[in-house]
């Protein structure tokens, strides 16, 4: 079944986990409903639904998002995806500098570090992760929010892809 053959259970079942722990934008979506036949339209979609989600919604989703390397309350996709990028595999020094940064990036911002780690590997979300803690409040903001776009749009990839 393609997913612009999906009811709206079926559409906010498969793409609930498009958002870390916020099934309501698939609902948002499907209340829209875009054109869900094509994965372009539906990831601009999902963009909108965020981005007129205002700043309080916004952050909800950025916070919902694990703190990476850590294996706790994780959805099934940041476990695969955090795994990927070897961050299953850390040596006690590289966790327990991940650990360091999680909490650093947290005090000075309030949240979790997003990164899409998708074609990284350890060594490269540890620069960013080190980089972007120079960035201002509104710079990892809107940083954040991308990079949350960009894991979602990874998968909606994969779903459509396991979809075809």
């Amino acid at each position: 079944m393609k997913p612009g053959d999906f009811t709206g259970e079926q559409f906010v079942a498969c793409f609930g986990g498009v958002y870390e722990h916020s099934r309501h934008f698939a609902t948002q979506v499907w209340d829209a409903r875009p054109n869900t036949g094509d994965a372009a339209a539906l990831k601009a979609a999902f963009r909108n639904a965020v981005g007129s989600a205002g700043r309080e919604a916004q952050l909800a989703l950025i916070r919902a998002h694990p703190d990476l390397g850590n294996r706790l309350a994780m959805s099934k996709e940041s476990t695969a995806e955090q795994k990927g990028a070897g961050l299953d595999a850390c040596t006690r020094e590289e966790f327990a500098e991940f650990q360091k940064l999680n909490a650093d990036y947290k005090a000075k911002f309030g949240f979790p570090f997003i990164i899409a780690v998708r074609g990284l590997d350890r060594t490269d979300i540890l620069a960013a992760f080190r980089q972007r803690l120079n960035n201002s409040a509104d710079q990892e903001f809107a940083t954040a929010l991308e990079q949350i776009h960009r894991i979602a749009g990874f998968r909606i990839n994969d779903i459509f892809e396991a979809n075809a």
